[in-house]
């Protein structure tokens, strides 16, 4: 029995999974990630990683904490958020994150689960054909719909031809 073979013909096929190109978005348009909760292993995986040993993020009960609960770094809370927005939004189409502009407005907590929205703020197109820089704004929330994040991200975009 043969076994089938990828062809020229399949490279047509759309990918699953791919991102949007920047002809795709305009300005205005919003959209919404999926939400997940924040876990102790997240916590720990991420804080292992990254050399991030607070005591408020390391000691649960930390008692020179200003905050209650167990606080994740909001780090975590962005780099969770930019996991979504890359297989969903700029997989396969993102070139480069150009700048970032961030503020915290609330701790989040291990049990917390968060989700965002995201809205393109601006397209310019590059004199390189093909590319753009995207704005956005993202805006993160907590299970209690308050907003414990905002950023603006400036991206590089593939574009089609």
């Amino acid at each position: 029995m043969m076994l089938p073979t990828l062809s020229a013909q399949d490279d047509a096929l759309p990918r699953l999974g791919q991102g949007f190109v920047w002809q795709d978005l305009a300005v205005g348009q919003r959209m919404r990630t999926f939400r997940r909760s924040i876990t102790e292993t997240d916590l720990v995986n991420f804080i292992g990683v990254t050399g991030m040993l607070e005591a408020i993020f390391i000691e649960d009960g930390y008692e020179g904490s200003a905050i209650a609960g167990r606080p994740v770094p909001a780090a975590l809370t962005y780099t969770l958020i930019e996991g979504f927005i890359l297989q969903t939004m700029i997989q396969g189409t993102g070139l480069a994150m150009l700048e970032l502009v961030q503020k915290i407005h609330a701790p989040v907590r291990v049990g917390d689960r968060i989700e965002a929205t995201v809205e393109v703020t601006g397209i310019r197109p590059t004199s390189k054909g093909g590319r753009a820089v995207v704005d956005s704004r993202i805006e993160v929330f907590n299970q209690h719909g308050a907003c414990v994040m905002t950023y603006d991200a400036r991206r590089l975009l593939a574009g089609r031809g």
